[in-house]
C-alpha cells in the first residue's frame, strides 16, 4: 500500500494551487489525482483557443443539465475543465473578484473568517497585476493578471454610449469600486493562457515530494468508521488503492466533488438509497445550494467590416495567426469578453445586481461556437448574485454516469427581474449616439420584444449557463451545511472540500479568481492544523 501524508482529489484550478503550497516545504508527501490528462495541446496556450476546447471531450467533460420547465425543458450544457489545469484550460480567462459585500456576506452566515479583509490579503497574493502592487491588488503573485490589451474601434464605441447612457467608465473593477465600463482583466501572459497549472503546477513538478498521476479517475473515498483514509481509483480498467497519512482533499469542482462525496455514502440518506449505495455518513447537504450564473446573449448586425465574424475568416484569419506567432498580438488574444459592465438595474441598490460581456462578433450556432457570417456584436448579460437554487445529486452507483444537474434557473423573481432590467439598459446603450456608426439594427431578442413576460420568455427559451457553478458543498452552520469554515467535512476526520462547491452564495463575479483565492487560503488552514496536531 502506498502511503501520501495528503492526497489531492483532481488537477484542476484549486488542485494546482494546493500541489504547490503544500509542497514548499518537504515535510509533507503529496498525491495529486487527476481524471485528465496533461496540459497540452495547440489551442491551449492561444486565449481564442477556448471556442475550440469548450466543444472537446479531451478537455472538457460536457456536462449537461436535465430537462426543466423554467427553461422550457431544454438541456443546457455545462462545460468543466478536464486535465491538469482543470477549467483555467478551457476557460475565457476573465479574472473578477467580485464585490466585498459578497464576502462579508459568507462571514455572516457563520463562515466568520472569510469576509472581505480576511480573503483580501488572499488575493493579493495570488496575483501579479500589471499596475503593480497597491492597497488593493497583488504584485508578485503566481498568477498574471492584464487588460486586454486590444481595443477594437467598436468597443471604444460601447464604452463611450455607456457614458452616454449614464454610466461611469472604470478602470479597475478588482479596485475600490465595481461599477461601471472598461476593458475585462485576464489571465494571461505575454498574449498566451496563463493557467492554474502554468501559475502553480508547473513550478512544483520538480519537487520530490509531489506526484501527480492523469488519467486516475477517483471511484470512491475509503473510510474507516468516520476518518478517510485514502480514495480507491482507477488507471485504465484496473483499480489501485492509496492511503493518506493526514488528509483527503477533495478539489473536483461543484459537480464532481459532491457526486464523489455520493458515491462514498456521504450525502442524504434518501438520496443515496434510492441508488443502493449503503450510507456511510448522513449529511443532507450534500449536492444541495447548486448556484449558476444564468446569461442571454443579445446580439446585433454591424454595418462596418470590424468584427471578428469577417476577421477570422479567409486571408483575414491566415493574417491573424502570423501576427499571432510573430508579436502574440492580435485577434487570437481575445477570449469570452472584451469590454465589460457592471450596473445597477435599480438605483435603490447598493452595489451592481448585472454584469455585460461585450464582444464584437456574433454566433450563427452558440452550442459549435460558429460565427455569423456577417459583421455582428454581442452583449452578454448575467445577474451577479442569483437567489435560484438547484442541486447535483448522484444518480446511478456507476461512477462513470455523471450525476443528475438540476439549475432551477429562474425560479425566483428577483432573478427575473434583475436580468430583464438588464437587458433593457443594454438595448438603450446600444442605441446611444456613439453607437449609431455601427448598428445596423438587434437581432435577438428583436425590437418586437417590449413587455416584460417577452424579454422573460427570450431568456428562458434561449439563455445559457455560463460555467460559474457552485456551492454543492456549502460552508458555513446549519442543517444544509456540508464543511465549516475551515473546509473540514462535518461529522468526518481527515476530509475537506477546498474548490467552489463550498461556496455559500454567489459571488459578484466570475468564479475563477474566487476558487484561487479559496486554494491559497485552503493551504494555510491546512498547514495550521497539521502544526498543531504535530
Amino acid at each position: 500500500m502506498e502511503y501520501f501524508d495528503y492526497i489531492i482529489v483532481g488537477g484542476g484550478t484549486a488542485g494546482c494551487v494546493l500541489a504547490n503550497r503544500l509542497t514548499e516545504s518537504s515535510k509533507y508527501k503529496v498525491l495529486v489525482l487527476e481524471a485528465g490528462g496533461a496540459d497540452s495541446g495547440f489551442w491551449i496556450p492561444i486565449p481564442a483557443g477556448f471556442s475550440k476546447l469548450l466543444t472537446n471531450a479531451k478537455y472538457n467533460w460536457r456536462f449537461q443539465t436535465e430537462p426543466e420547465e423554467n427553461v422550457h425543458n431544454r438541456t443546457i450544457v455545462v462545460p468543466r475543465g478536464k486535465g491538469l489545469g482543470g477549467s483555467t484550460l478551457i476557460n475565457g480567462m476573465i479574472f473578477v473578484r467580485g464585490q466585498p459585500q459578497d464576502y462579508d456576506t459568507w462571514a455572516q452566515r457563520g463562515a466568520t473568517s472569510w469576509s472581505f479583509q480576511d480573503v483580501l490579503p488572499y488575493f493579493k497574493k495570488l496575483e501579479s497585476f500589471e499596475d503593480g502592487e497597491s492597497e488593493m491588488r497583488g504584485g508578485s503573485g503566481p498568477l498574471n493578471v492584464v487588460r486586454v490589451s486590444e481595443r477594437p474601434e467598436i468597443s471604444e464605441a460601447f464604452i463611450e454610449a455607456a457614458q452616454e447612457a449614464g454610466y461611469p467608465k472604470n478602470p479597475d473593477y478588482n479596485g475600490v469600486d465595481q461599477e461601471g465600463f472598461g476593458y475585462y482583466q485576464v489571465n494571461q501572459r505575454k498574449g498566451r493562457r496563463w493557467s492554474a497549472a502554468d501559475a502553480y503546477l508547473r513550478p512544483a513538478m520538480s519537487r520530490p515530494n509531489l506526484e501527480v498521476r492523469t488519467h486516475a479517475h477517483v471511484m470512491r473515498i475509503d473510510f474507516e468508521g468516520r476518518r478517510a483514509v485514502g480514495v480507491t481509483y482507477r488507471v485504465g480498467s484496473e483499480e489501485k488503492k492509496v492511503r493518506a497519512r493526514a488528509e483527503v482533499i477533495l478539489t473536483a469542482g461543484s459537480i464532481q466533488t459532491p457526486h464523489l462525496l455520493e458515491l462514498s455514502g456521504v450525502g442524504d440518506p434518501n438520496t443515496l438509497g434510492s441508488v443502493g449505495i449503503p450510507v456511510t455518513h448522513a449529511l443532507p447537504g450534500v449536492g444541495n445550494n447548486y448556484i449558476d450564473h444564468f446569461a442571454t446573449r443579445m446580439n446585433w448586425r454591424v454595418k462596418l467590416p470590424v468584427t471578428l465574424n469577417e476577421m477570422t475568416r479567409g486571408w483575414r484569419l491566415g493574417a491573424a495567426v502570423a501576427q499571432y506567432f510573430l508579436t502574440r498580438k492580435g485577434i487570437l488574444t481575445f477570449g469570452t469578453g472584451l469590454a465589460h459592465g457592471f450596473v445597477k438595474t435599480r438605483p435603490e441598490l447598493e452595489t451592481p445586481d448585472v454584469q455585460y460581456f461585450f464582444m464584437h462578433a456574433s454566433y450563427a450556432n452558440a452550442g459549435e461556437r460558429k460565427l455569423d457570417r456577417e459583421p455582428g456584436m454581442t452583449i452578454g448579460v448575467t445577474q451577479l448574485r442569483p437567489e435560484s437554487r438547484g442541486s447535483i445529486h448522484i444518480k446511478s452507483p456507476d461512477p462513470t454516469v455523471p450525476p443528475a444537474i438540476r439549475p432551477n434557473f429562474l425560479s425566483v423573481r428577483a432573478d427575473q427581474e434583475s436580468l430583464i432590467g438588464g437587458m433593457k439598459i443594454a438595448r438603450n446603450i446600444v442605441e446611444q449616439p456613439a453607437m449609431d456608426r455601427y448598428r445596423a439594427y438587434e437581432m435577438n431578442p428583436g425590437p418586437e420584444v417590449s413587455t416584460d413576460d417577452e424579454w422573460l420568455d427570450f431568456a428562458r427559451r434561449n439563455g445559457q449557463t455560463i460555467y460559474h457553478a457552485i456551492g454543492t458543498c456549502s460552508m458555513g452552520k446549519g442543517p444544509q451545511a456540508v464543511v465549516d469554515e475551515r473546509l473540514k467535512v462535518y461529522g468526518l476526520e481527515g476530509l475537506r472540500v477546498v474548490d467552489a462547491s463550498i461556496m455559500p452564495t454567489m459571488v459578484s463575479a466570475n468564479t475563477q479568481a474566487a476558487v484561487l483565492m479559496i486554494a491559497e487560503k485552503g493551504a494555510d488552514l491546512i498547514k495550521a492544523d497539521a502544526r498543531q496536531s504535530a
